[in-house]
């Protein structure tokens, strides 16, 4: 590339749209002026000063703050390039001006268009503007290449008054570097003390992948989800679920747009590498509605020391808000814990599965050999047979496998879990689902999922279930306070198939209705969520779209049998008696080889009017304890024309349904 002649106003173009004015500090697209804050501005002029090169972070650093400030320079980058980034609207994954070289550094790619190579070194340097001799005697540089005013021997040809003045000039830059610098750590001190210490809720989001492989994003949403299942245990601190943050993975958005979307006060954001058996973890915490920096971090451990380095992760971020931990809360932050390299990554791969495809019985399988395969290679890994147990509980729950099977391996998981480490949250949730659903013991249940709470405040599943339990046993008030926590952590899909089950469980269809559309809306492809807007259809009388949203529960879940129950229920209801007969004979046939709910059987007989049979078979639910039967027995609509019969009454006293 040739020479780039300064234009009238010392002014850099760019792309289609942009410019930069060095004098003025200040980046424009179609002559409107943008945001962009002095050290990305230094970074960019510093990428375009060496267009199509290899920039490296420690060129960068050592140009911006020289070899002897100790500040983060890694995250101050990395800062840097996010925003300079947010103001061109470049996409990292497909960038038409910064190119990000994995573990190398940075590459400006766009065409410029005009340079004043001078203007550039003296903005990113300061903005001090040198002298109009000066600047006559130094002639345009292009990018990239050697300045023309230079000898083969690389001594600048200029008078030796010159060479003073020049010598001058640079002593000046520096001394204005390192005051700026002084000022802006000074300022940062007290502003981030500030800021810091009103921070009392905050999300962790998705941690970047910097590993150069896509292979590894499950590597590092694992990890994200990890370190907010840690901040998730303190009790002060208000933490945003991982599946609301997931949101927001690759997002453009601006932190202060997603500060208010969270209702968060800070923002934790990073980037993890991990190669071989060493990771590295990088995070920055900020004041989310000022997007302000307030503290950084580089972690560098073996991957058999993860837990700890989570763990430092999550007791500095406490150290630096200032809140207070318990003893409890305190003696696990610094309780040193290793796993063996193979057994977390197989644990971040069950995770994956359960956290994505919970009712579904492929996932769930995976699920499960993965939790397996982490516990084969290290026993001593609690949550791996936590997970194990969840596999478990879920494949029986959605009739994947024999209850009485699933359960009682998911008891024996569970067991392990809290043998081995009795401070983790999730062992206690499952276990109070099992204590409401099979064991009919609704105290117990309702003091587990409180421990499960008390252990891990901001564990989203610990309130959804404490909410749905709450409405089963009656009382409206304290599930809707419950349900209002879980709106203040929790903003994906699953809030809202919470709502609906609450409201099922107060049997509210209206509620029920708008809470499953919302649901609906936010995941079109969740079976559960086209069932839940069936079930308000039904119970608000509308039963063709009931129909419609049964079937395509029925397709997305590849014939779950609840869901196909409903859609005959509903057949039978419609006048509909042979699609209502034809799906009860196929789930018979089918009982021969795989286990059959005997509840989802009675609401069909109970559909078709056939009574006698249907008691028999909630006769059978009843004797073993279907997880079926507690979750609908009380509220579930298809049975309602058997509730007045003294057969009813006799099973509700048996069973000690709530009133």
């Amino acid at each position: 590339m040739g020479s780039i002649s300064a234009g009238p106003q010392g002014l850099i173009r760019f792309g289609e749209d942009f410019e930069i004015d060095p004098r003025a500090f200040e980046l424009r697209c179609e002559g409107h002026a943008l945001k962009l804050e002095r050290l990305p501005m230094q970074v960019l002029l510093i990428l375009i000063e060496q267009k199509d090169q290899l920039v490296t972070r420690e060129e960068i650093a050592e140009k911006i703050w020289g070899k002897d400030v100790f500040v983060d320079t890694d995250n101050s980058i990395n800062g840097a390039i996010r925003k300079i980034r947010q103001a061109l609207k470049d996409d990292p994954q497909e960038p038409r001006f910064v190119q990000t070289l994995s573990g190398r550094g940075y590459r400006f790619i766009a065409p410029v268009s005009e340079l004043d190579g001078h203007t550039i070194a003296s903005a990113r340097n300061g903005s001090l503007r040198p002298t109009e001799a000066e600047q006559a005697a130094m002639p345009a540089q292009p990018i990239g290449e050697r300045a023309r005013g230079e000898t083969e021997g690389g001594a600048p040809i200029a008078a030796v008054g010159h060479r003073r003045q020049i010598g001058l000039v640079a002593s000046l830059v520096s001394c204005c570097c390192v005051l700026g610098i002084a000022a802006w750590m000074g300022w940062t001190h007290f502003y981030g003390a500030d800021a810091a210490h009103s921070i009392r809720s905050i999300a962790v989001l998705p941690l970047q992948n910097l590993s150069g492989d896509p292979a590894q994003d499950y590597f590092a949403d694992g990890m994200t989800e990890e370190l907010i299942t840690e901040l998730s245990r303190i009790q002060a601190l208000k933490v945003i679920s991982h599946t609301s943050v997931m949101e927001y993975k690759g997002t453009r958005k601006h932190l202060p747009q997603i500060a208010r979307e969270l209702g968060v006060d800070g923002i934790l954001e990073g980037s993890v590498i991990r190669e071989n058996d060493e990771v590295r973890v990088t995070v920055q915490l900020l004041d989310g509605p000022n997007d302000r920096h307030i503290w950084s971090e580089s972690y560098e451990r073996p991957l058999h020391g993860v837990l700890n380095l989570q763990r430092e992760v999550a007791e500095a971020v406490t150290r630096q808000i200032r809140v207070t931990l318990t003893p409890e809360q305190e003696a696990r932050l610094n309780a040193p814990r290793t796993v063996d390299p193979e057994a977390y990554e197989a644990y971040l791969r069950g995770r994956y599965y359960l956290s994505t495809q919970f009712t579904l019985e492929q996932p769930l399988l995976q699920a499960k050999g993965y939790f397996e395969q982490s516990i084969h290679n290290d026993p001593g890994f609690a949550p791996a047979y936590s997970g194990l147990a969840d596999s478990y509980f879920y494949l029986a729950l959605f009739h994947h496998v024999p209850e009485e099977t699933g359960l009682q391996s998911a008891m024996e998981a569970l067991n392990k879990s809290m043998q081995l480490d009795n401070t983790i949250g999730e062992p206690h949730d499952t276990l109070g689902l099992i204590d409401w659903l099979h064991d009919w013991n609704w105290a117990a249940a309702e003091r587990d999922l409180d421990q499960a709470i008390t252990l891990a405040p901001s564990y989203p599943c610990g309130h959804e279930d404490r909410a749905e339990l709450l409405a089963f046993l009656g009382r409206r008030a304290e599930a809707l306070a419950e349900l209002s926590r879980v709106n203040q952590i929790e903003f994906g899909p699953s809030a809202a198939h919470t709502e609906a089950h609450v409201y099922f469980q107060l049997r509210d269809y209206p509620n029920l209705l708008e809470a499953s559309r919302r649901g609906v809306a936010s995941n079109p492809n969740e079976w559960m969520e086209h069932l839940n807007l069936g079930i308000g259809y039904e119970g608000t009388g509308n039963l063709p779209e009931a129909i419609a949203e049964y079937q395509k529960a029925v397709e997305l879940s590849s014939g779950d049998q609840g869901a196909r129950g409903s859609l005959a229920h509903a057949f039978a209801a419609a006048g509909n008696r042979a699609g209502a007969e034809g799906i009860l004979h196929d789930l018979e046939r089918r009982s021969k080889d795989r286990y059959v709910s005997p509840y989802v059987l009675a609401t069909i007989y109970a559909g078709l009017g056939e009574k006698d049979t249907a008691f028999q078979f909630l006769e059978k639910a009843y004797d073993e304890k279907s997880l079926d039967f507690a979750w609908n027995l009380k509220v579930d609509l298809r049975i309602d024309n058997l509730r007045s019969d003294p057969r009813f009454q006799d099973l509700a006293r048996r069973v000690r349904l709530p009133q």
